[in-house]
């Protein structure tokens, strides 16, 4: 089994593990080709898969351009999800982050605090601010799921 987070912005991340060697991280990559390659090579690895993309929306006071870039990235994920055939769950960012316990409220302190849980549960990698999103979102994957 494979447990895949998703963190679909520009600045979110992929993070895999589960039956495999070494998890794979990365962070978002900056072309639809490279995130295509990129789940073509996680889904290469023949297994079951698991997968959480975080169920994103625009908010009030964002740029319209913001909001079209954000949506667009959002879209292209799904778009390489479904094309190679790998059946995802959405989850919204206040599910997913509910069951890993209180979070602090203010954005910076909540998105170090993220990083930090990451950490823990995978001290042998480097994990950053971009990729700590999907890295929490693959453990909720594989705790709904088991």
């Amino acid at each position: 089994m494979i447990f895949l987070g998703i963190d679909p912005g520009k600045s979110g991340g992929v993070f895999a593990f589960g039956d495999l060697r070494i998890p794979i991280i990365h962070k978002c990559p900056d072309t639809i080709k490279d995130m295509a390659e990129l789940i073509w090579e996680i889904k290469s690895l023949d297994a079951r898969y698991y997968t959480v993309i975080e169920l994103v929306h625009s908010f009030p006071g964002n740029g319209s351009v913001s909001s079209f870039k954000f949506g667009r990235n959002y879209g292209e994920w799904l778009g390489i999800l479904a094309a190679l055939s790998m059946p995802y769950v959405q989850v919204s960012p206040n599910k997913w982050m509910k069951h890993f316990g209180a979070m602090p409220k203010e954005k910076k302190d909540r998105k170090n605090h993220i990083k930090h849980l990451a950490q823990q549960r995978f001290p042998d990698l480097k994990i950053t601010l971009a990729t700590s999103d999907a890295v929490l979102m693959a453990l909720y994957a594989k705790d709904i799921y088991k």
